[in-house]
């Protein structure tokens, strides 16, 4: 598989909630890092702690159920990753709109991610997901 078809792949198993897809889509060793400081910030080691650990509870604990929408916005890949530009809009769980874009790097091997690193604006995500709305105010 191309670097794109595994990203595809990944992407089709993310939007449809499949957690065995979404795992199989990682090498066993695989590392995600999403960069900054925050408290989900990586790195993420191994598909079970990506999967389990910081996919899951971004996508679960901190959006209201349901209201999670991704737009897919540019992607170009080589022989040996694909890299994903998309934007995120949902409610957090603290009632908060958020909107915020992201760009990925996905290396692949063996028809595997093997290797993930995620840029955002931190600033924002800080401010809209961990910050104290009584103390922050509306983002």
């Amino acid at each position: 598989m191309t670097p794109l078809q595994v990203l595809d792949r990944y992407l089709e198993a993310l939007l449809a909630g499949d957690l065995d897809a979404i795992r199989a889509s990682f090498a066993e060793d695989a590392v995600w890092t999403l960069h900054g400081d925050l408290p989900i910030a990586g790195p993420w080691r191994g598909r079970d702690s990506i999967v389990d650990d910081f996919l899951v509870k971004v996508g679960g604990g901190l959006f209201e159920a349901g209201t999670q929408s991704f737009e897919w916005l540019s992607r170009t890949a080589d022989d040996r990753a694909a890299v994903l530009e998309w934007r995120v809009r949902a409610r957090t769980a603290a009632g908060r709109d958020y909107d915020n874009r992201y760009l990925a790097i996905f290396e692949v091997a063996d028809d595997r991610i093997t290797d993930v690193r995620e840029f955002t604006d931190t600033a924002y995500l800080d401010a809209v997901l961990f910050a104290d709305p009584a103390k922050a105010g509306s983002a």
